[in-house]
């Protein structure tokens, strides 16, 4: 592939990666809208319930949570505003004001939403995935702790080798992206190199992931942050739908 500038949709051939590695919310399920709302309502309530009149916006959401693990989301943009939490534990009830706090609460309201309104994946997704080759192994690598149970929702659960979410992570003690070692670890767990590996990312910390990983390439899917800041992030090659490579 030619690494002096940016190849075009032709010139990149899924067929050049024997292991791929998606992202799921955003990539795979339009779960990342599910995910900016519960956010947004989250930060909206904790933000009022505090006096603050700075409201929560969706920049917020892309400069300081976008495909972070939940914790370190929501201590991102805490920071961002100067407010000072502690950070608690995991068990923490949603009504308690520390990170992990607020972190569950926004998890409450997920689970919530998605048994209320349930998930359907992207069509371009999923004719991608039906046009690959038998031969190609592929994983999911999400900072999400409700992987298995979004692809369940959409019913891709079973095109999945390796899942490797927030609690593979956590279990492993590997870092959350923009650190490489998620999908290192994934394309390990299908027995590929990671070298060979192609990366799929919508959000800029996943692609930063991606860039900073030892990865064949990174493919930016632009849901709305920008195709500039995919490419800044260090895409390979950014697309609005992969239905474009199927």
């Amino acid at each position: 592939m030619n690494t002096s500038k940016h190849p075009s949709v032709a010139e990149f051939r899924l067929s050049d990666f024997p292991a791929i590695l998606f992202d799921m919310d955003g990539v795979i399920t339009p779960t990342a809208e599910v995910h900016m709302r519960a956010w947004d309502r989250m930060f909206t309530e904790f933000l009022t319930e505090r006096g603050i009149s700075e409201p929560y916006t969706d920049h917020d959401y892309f400069d300081y949570v976008d495909g972070k693990p939940r914790y370190e989301g929501v201590d991102s943009f805490l920071k961002s505003r100067g407010i000072d939490l502690p950070w608690g534990e995991k068990t923490d009830d949603p009504s308690t004001e520390t990170v992990c706090g607020l972190g569950n609460r926004k998890n409450d309201l997920v689970l919530t939403l998605l048994r209320e309104e349930g998930v359907q994946p992207y069509p371009g997704t999923v004719a991608l995935l039906d046009s690959l080759s038998d031969d190609v192994r592929i994983a999911v690598v999400s900072s999400s702790r409700n992987a298995e149970e979004v692809l369940t929702a959409a019913g891709l659960l079973d095109r999945f080798g390796v899942i490797v979410d927030g609690n593979v992570a956590e279990r492993e003690g590997l870092p959350g992206k923009p650190a490489p070692d998620t999908f290192v670890h994934a394309a390990e767990q299908l027995g590929a190199d990671p070298a060979a590996a192609l990366v799929v990312e919508d959000a800029v910390s996943g692609v930063k992931a991606g860039a900073a990983g030892p990865f064949a390439a990174v493919l930016g899917v632009n849901r709305g942050v920008g195709a500039e800041k995919l490419y800044a992030a260090g895409a390979t090659l950014v697309v609005d739908d992969l239905g474009v490579l199927a």
